[in-house]
């Protein structure tokens, strides 16, 4: 599913215009992205919770040459599916 085909999804669930549900879900994503830059935790009680993750700079290598290569360090998203979520796709 993508995000023309998740906002139809939207807008048909909820009964309201599809103009409205891509303003809700664009609003959800800027949120959450917000609240992740700034290290919180985003907990959708049910369906998974959104955190932030170091990970650290580390030695990798070249698949071609198979010199090695420094990886940075950086920040990753990490998603984990709750309960209530995990339960409906089994």
């Amino acid at each position: 599913m993508n995000k023309a085909e998740l906002i139809e999804a939207m807008a048909n669930g909820a009964g309201i215009s599809k103009a409205d549900a891509k303003k809700a879900l664009d609003a959800f994503i800027d949120t959450t992205t917000g609240a992740l830059k700034k290290g919180d935790r985003v907990a959708l009680v049910g369906f998974g919770s959104f955190s932030v993750s170091k990970r650290s700079a580390r030695t990798g290598r070249n698949p071609q040459t198979g010199k090695e290569i420094k990886i940075a360090a950086k920040n990753v998203v990490k998603f984990k599916a709750g309960a209530d979520l995990g339960n409906a796709v089994n």
